[in-house]
């Protein structure tokens, strides 16, 4: 029996292996235009194999272009597409080098960090001092996300004077909002799924009404 095992490899095998065969099939024509002529109908047989992407833009060349890798790029025919070089279709993309920045506190992410590096630069104002308290309430908040359990506040604002170079500072007389009312004010997203988990399943009773008056038939 002869298996697929030991026929030769299907370079693309999405089209399977009758394509492997036409596209053979082509490279030993001599007619340069039967040869054509046989290539469009191998391509629209191939076309069969993904009818659903036939509206983007660049999906006939798409097949041309697999037409030729298939046939190892020896298929010599009239293309309606220039034909691809073997260096742009098997080059290897550029790896994308990673960002190196590591993010002082995880619990504010890397933005909340930029932010406060570009109001440290502002010059100082009554606008700055509420931008400040706004931002150590934020990162409470952030905080709180991260960790329900408990909270500093001189903690937050020794976070916010290191993240700022020491250039941002609370007043003396700010004051924190309570836990409790931050608490109130965050999302109570997985707090509502616990409760839904947590609840009885509902029966319908129309479902046992009509098991109670079988059981009475019986």
């Amino acid at each position: 029996m002869n298996y697929n095992t030991t026929k030769e490899k299907i370079t693309i095998k999405e089209y399977g292996r009758h394509v492997q065969m036409m596209v053979d099939y082509l490279l030993s024509i001599e007619d340069r235009d039967l040869r054509t002529l046989q290539a469009k109908a191998t391509v629209r047989t191939m076309a069969c194999f993904s009818p659903g992407t036939k509206d983007t833009p660049d999906y006939w060349q798409k097949l041309w272009d697999h037409l030729h890798i298939i046939s190892n790029y020896e298929l010599d025919v009239d293309s309606p597409f220039p034909k691809p070089e073997p260096s742009d279709i098997e080059a290897k993309p550029s790896k994308i080098a990673y960002q190196k920045n590591q993010i002082l506190y995880p619990p504010y992410g890397k933005l909340i960090e930029e932010i406060i590096k570009s109001v440290a630069e502002e010059p100082d104002s009554e606008e700055k001092n509420m931008c400040i308290e706004n931002i150590a309430v934020h990162l409470k908040k952030q905080y709180l996300l991260w960790n329900r359990d408990s909270v500093n506040d001189d903690m937050i604002v020794e976070q916010l004077e290191t993240l700022s170079n020491g250039k941002l500072k609370l007043k003396e007389d700010f004051q924190f909002p309570a836990t409790k009312d931050l608490l109130e004010q965050l999302p109570k997203v997985q707090e509502n799924k616990k409760k839904n988990n947590n609840q009885p399943k509902r029966t319908n009773t129309a479902t046992q009404s009509t098991k109670k008056r079988r059981k009475k038939r019986k």
